[in-house]
């Protein structure tokens, strides 16, 4: 057999050259020759076009705390909300009926912790443990003093350079939107990065308590979402301009901005539906500082027989099992059969609205979720720092009541059990603080700050290493 003769060759093109015979010196290889020239062309195209980054808002707390933390996740929610409702309503947006400000489709919400951006990592919690106790004054001095009178705080890059350049990495990076912050810590690491960038992003501030610290940066953010109107008021004495101020409330979860069945809760829960419900909210993330509250409520538990017929008690122990265990034993010691004890709950804002009365410590977060929910609150502790000007807002308003010992904690309860009608007035005052849309206000104003043209001579974006400057007379005193 003639192996030539019977292997198959491709036929000319009538008007083609003929194909080239295997093996010849002119048979193609199958691979392009390379062009040195042609393929620096193809990097230098790559690295002048980039891949476009991702528009991106960062809301950024410190981990000090739960206050903060959950206040960002909040903001956060808002943001991730509005966005996937407005793709679900994208013909609104298309005909230019939608008056609400514009949301990137594929908008990414980036919840961060300022403090694992520092060159020492270390935990805000435990440090934030230390002054409790004994410390509590010298805290409680530091907060009401640092630079709330006319010498005030402005911003700086020093935040950076001495401690957090890599969030400053990150910024440069990243280029976000906006930056979101719960913490006066991630306020100024937010100025530092966008000092030394150069980007004009805009920074909200939103204090989680009901008064404005001294450490913001005034002069170098370019809005203060505050609770009410006594923040905004010790606010224009700094010199923070008007259009600069927004009175949003604090943020909840939204969770707290729904209507729950109460009887259903209840029942899930085999809470009576014939008593007035009485929450102590026991559990916390740290325990430390509620060590003086769970005293508190230990000392009020061989009472409690004498609510029988009026109030039935429910603790939240938290995520502490050792709690939880203690309280049970205790109640199951007593042979009280009108306190119910419970762990870990998921839907806290359904349990909230179920009550009738909550008896919890005077954190900014606590106390809002309170007034979102709907029920009277009675303020359990010594205050000190902020959680001080919590209370004395809260009580001059007539928005809850305020015990310090375990003796007054029952005479208040006596008082409730024998007058509903104080609770009831209670909560109809605590409607003047109450801002449920709190957190989703505050994401369509930093939209609106993203729509806005930036000019690159506003003061907000000079460069300061440290900027102290002279306010006006403190519109409160502290």
């Amino acid at each position: 057999m003639n192996t030539d003769e019977n292997t198959p060759r491709p036929l000319a093109a009538e008007d083609g050259p003929a194909p080239l015979e295997p093996g010849s010196a002119d048979e193609p290889t199958g691979l392009a020759p390379v062009d040195p020239e042609a393929e620096r062309e193809l990097e230098l195209e790559a690295e002048a076009d980039p891949e476009p980054v991702k528009p991106t808002v960062i809301v950024m707390h410190a981990s000090v705390g739960s206050g903060h933390r959950s206040a960002a996740y909040a903001v956060a929610q808002a943001f991730e909300l509005m966005r996937d409702a407005r793709a679900e309503d994208a013909d609104a947006t298309a005909d230019g009926s939608d008056a609400q400000p514009p949301v990137p489709a594929d908008l990414d919400v980036e919840v961060i912790d300022v403090l694992d951006y520092g060159r020492i990592v270390f935990d805000g919690n435990n440090a934030a443990s230390l002054f409790t106790g004994a410390t509590r004054p010298i805290y409680d001095l530091t907060w009401r003093f640092t630079l709330t009178g006319r010498l005030l705080w402005g911003g700086g890059s020093a935040w950076s350079h001495l401690m957090y350049s890599k969030f400053t990495d990150y910024v440069r990076e990243r280029k976000p939107l906006a930056i979101v912050c719960t913490h006066i810590t991630a306020a100024n690491v937010a100025v530092a990065a966008r000092m030394l960038t150069g980007q004009h992003y805009p920074i909200v501030c939103v204090p989680t308590d009901y008064e404005t610290e001294g450490l913001w940066p005034h002069r170098s953010a370019d809005l203060f979402c505050v609770a009410n109107e006594s923040m905004a008021e010790t606010l224009r004495p700094r010199k923070v301009p008007e259009e600069s101020i927004l009175i949003t409330g604090i943020p909840t979860r939204d969770d707290f901005r729904r209507t729950y069945d109460r009887v259903s809760t209840r029942e899930q829960l085999e809470l009576p539906q014939d008593r007035r419900v009485v929450l102590a909210l026991a559990g916390a993330y740290l325990p430390r500082p509620y060590v003086h509250f769970r005293t508190a409520l230990d000392k009020l538990l061989p009472y409690l027989h004498g609510f029988d017929d009026t109030l039935h008690f429910v603790f939240v122990a938290g995520s502490d099992a050792d709690y939880a265990r203690h309280l049970r034993q205790e109640c199951a010691d007593l042979g009280l059969t009108n306190a119910t004890v419970l762990d870990y709950v998921d839907d806290m804002a359904a349990l909230m609205a179920a009550s009738d009365l909550v008896i919890c410590k005077s954190g900014g977060l606590t106390v809002t979720e309170c007034l979102c929910a709907q029920v009277p609150m009675i303020l359990l502790g010594k205050a000190y720092g902020q959680e001080k000007v919590n209370v004395q807002m809260l009580t001059s308003l007539g928005a809850a009541m305020h015990v310090t010992t375990a003796r007054e904690l029952l005479d208040t309860l006596r008082h409730v059990a024998r007058n509903p009608e104080s609770a009831h007035a209670m909560l109809i005052n605590g409607s003047f603080l109450r801002h449920p849309d709190a957190a989703e206000d505050i994401a369509k104003a930093t939209l609106r700050l993203i729509a806005e043209p930036k000019n690159p001579d506003d003061p907000r974006y000079r460069k300061h290493f440290l900027q102290f400057y002279w306010g006006k007379k403190p519109a409160h005193i502290r």
